[in-house]
């Protein structure tokens, strides 16, 4: 009787299936007192500090939407959204994904583990989907939490988009909404790669950092003047090309190129850190990774993805150089001046005018008449013109631009200064800097018949 028990009991053990398993890492994943701590910083934090940014006088004007913070709730999101691609989301797929199978090494519970699941496939799946799961927590809680704060403490107005377009509140959330969803993609590809370091180097460190080093080293790249087709095969653009979403119309091919890349990676790298976990010799207790199998399965399929990758980004698109051209600098300051013109001419009750009228136009450079006007830099100078109604004059003011390598620009205001120097605006929300003075604007890096 006591053997049939036995018996009966083996095979019970034997029958654990995925949703039990992952049912299991969930809870030892949430059972740490350094994941709950994630969990209720990334859903109290981001609430807080937009709302506390909202009662200040001074705004992060060097973040995207940063200038906007004080004029509409909706701006908090996407400035929490900059900071968490550029900062929050790698360091926290390091301690997640990067720590699921190296603490089973730290403690030794290996051994255990395998007696209890009987199949390391199972044991794999069960901890990439716990892992996962507490991830997209994390995003979903900061996503939600700056919403709620900024809509709280500023208010459901529209937003100013990067063409100078008016966005309705309605419209902004839903571009919100899919601006965050296509974080996940870059975030995904991160938490394979902190799988793939948590697999391949077992108790090292280097394995609970190799997300973040990754993140940090694609935000220098993405610093430098690389070629575009480069630029768009890093896994990590999209954390930046979602910016696109809010110009009219959207600038959707570098954002739609930037998710497959980063989807492809997260796929690619789940599967090397599946196949380096199937080959690991589980009898060894002080298994601290194996370099040359890092490597070589590891490190190099990721290179050659990357090396496969530029060709066929640039033969698809057609893109060379820094697609920083004259002609899009000019389209696109003279747009959004365009659209900032007739907002001014609300905000200070003037006779309406449409685009149609002002017919702005804007001649650009950069630096002077020897230096090719073309790439980033804070040497570009523009000069917008523009019609009025039954005005002969046409009207003139001159703008200084700071381009970034990804084609953001600031443009700031150099006068005359009755139309873009620095004034309050009275408005029904209070008194706001004149739209005109600084704006931030998107040049879009393909040409938009290829977009």
């Amino acid at each position: 009787m006591t053997a049939t028990i036995a018996v009966d009991n083996l095979a019970g053990a034997r029958r654990v299936t995925v949703p039990r398993g992952y049912r299991f890492e969930l809870v030892k994943l949430v059972s740490q007192w350094r994941i709950r701590l994630l969990v209720l910083a990334c859903w109290i934090v981001p609430a807080l500090f937009v709302a506390a940014v909202g009662q200040q006088s001074t705004l992060p004007v060097d973040t995207l939407f940063g200038r906007w913070m004080l004029a509409t709730g909706w701006a908090g999101p996407l400035v929490v959204l900059g900071f968490a691609g550029t900062w929050a989301l790698p360091l926290l797929t390091s301690l997640v994904a990067g720590d699921v199978f190296a603490s089973e090494d730290r403690l030794g519970t290996w051994r255990h583990l395998l007696v209890a699941v009987r199949s390391p496939r199972r044991i794999f799946v069960s901890k990439a989907l716990a892992s996962l799961t507490v991830i997209l927590l994390l995003v979903a809680g900061m996503a939600v939490s700056s919403t709620i704060g900024g809509l709280l403490a500023v208010g459901n107005q529209p937003l100013v988009g990067l063409d100078g377009h008016l966005l309705a509140p309605g419209d902004t959330a839903v571009r919100v909404l899919l601006a965050w969803v296509c974080a996940l993609a870059p975030t995904l590809a991160l938490a394979a790669i902190g799988l793939l370091g948590s697999v391949s180097l077992g108790r090292s460190p280097m394995g609970l950092l190799l997300p973040t080093l990754v993140a940090l080293v694609m935000q220098l790249a993405q610093m430098l003047p690389l070629p575009v087709p480069v630029r768009l095969a890093l896994p990590g653009y999209a954390y930046i090309s979602w910016n696109g979403l809010f110009t009219t119309p959207e600038q959707l091919g570098p954002l739609l190129i930037g998710v497959m890349v980063s989807l492809v990676w997260a796929v690619l790298a789940t599967v090397l850190a599946y196949v380096l976990f199937l080959r690991r010799d589980f009898t060894n207790v002080n298994y601290d990774g194996s370099g040359r199998r890092a490597v070589t399965v590891g490190l190099l399929p990721l290179v050659g993805l990357l090396a496969v990758t530029v060709p066929v980004v640039a033969v698809s698109t057609g893109a060379t150089g820094s697609g920083i051209e004259q002609e899009k600098v000019q389209r696109s300051v003279a747009t959004a001046f365009a659209h900032l013109y007739r907002i001014q001419t609300r905000q200070l009750n003037r006779p309406a005018v449409t685009e149609a009228q002002l017919k702005a136009t804007a001649t650009c450079d950069k630096g002077s008449s020897r230096v090719v006007p073309e790439g980033p830099g804070n040497d570009w100078r523009c000069v917008v013109s523009w019609h009025l109604p039954g005005v002969q004059a046409a009207g003139s003011a001159i703008y200084q631009l700071d381009i970034t390598a990804d084609g953001r620009f600031m443009a700031d205001g150099d006068g005359p200064k009755e139309v873009n120097g620095y004034f309050l605006v009275r408005t029904g929300t209070g008194d706001v800097p004149n739209p005109l003075w600084q704006f931030d604007g998107n040049v879009e890096l393909l040409d938009s018949s290829k977009g």
